[in-house]
């Protein structure tokens, strides 16, 4: 039994596939690191996609802060953050979907491996629909009950943050290899902007109606 346990099992099992999903669906971070993996070395992707995925805690911090205060005030307040969560969500898919060619990447960008890790890490946490989504996303795998809801998310919030530095340091030591082929077969971009527009529909919806 985990009853004194910050997070229970099934909630980190949970939330790191929701998480898991999240970080695989194309977005801007994966087309900067592809981008930058493919002119200019798996090293170079690797850093700053692992910059991309540190650059999370930023927006843990801001979570912590604002679910704790809001579950202070009122469970009316917390109810209300996640439905406008799934909401925001459900939208971003649509908007997608609407929009089945992806935007280009930034051009490469210059400097060692301290320095794209560096600028991994400023590119994330100055994007303010990743603020917005963070405020969405974490409080959905807060258990109320457990009690410290900050300290929730903020732990909650350094898995996603490891996670996603991990898969994106993937993807940037594949990037070569998987920007040469989807941009030699323009289908395959068309699919996967479906499969992102489907992935933030259906976690905003489950998000939305679950308990």
């Amino acid at each position: 039994m985990d009853h004194g346990a910050l997070l229970g099992l099934g909630q980190v099992l949970t939330f790191l596939g929701a998480a898991v999903a999240v970080t695989l669906a194309p977005g801007p971070d994966n087309l900067m690191v592809l981008s930058l993996g493919a002119a200019r070395g798996p090293k170079a992707g690797m850093a700053f996609g692992i910059g991309c995925g540190v650059g999370c805690l930023s927006h843990t911090a801001l979570a912590a802060a604002g679910v704790s205060a809001l579950i202070a005030a009122s469970p009316t307040a917390f109810l209300t953050l996640k439905l406008a969560g799934g909401l925001y969500l459900i939208w971003l898919g649509i908007q997608v979907l609407r929009h089945p060619a992806m935007d280009k990447a930034p051009a490469a960008m210059t400097g060692d491996a301290r320095a794209l890790f560096l600028r991994g890490v400023l590119a994330n946490a100055v994007n303010p629909k990743v603020i917005v989504f963070f405020l969405a996303f974490l409080p959905q795998f807060v258990v109320v009950e457990r009690g410290q809801t900050a300290l929730q998310t903020l732990v909650l919030g350094t898995l996603f943050a490891l996670q996603a530095a991990g898969l994106f340091a993937l993807v940037g030591l594949f990037a070569g290899h998987l920007g040469q082929s989807l941009s030699r077969h323009p289908a395959a971009g068309r699919w996967l902007n479906r499969l992102a527009g489907a992935t933030f529909v259906g976690i905003g919806a489950k998000l939305a109606l679950g308990r």
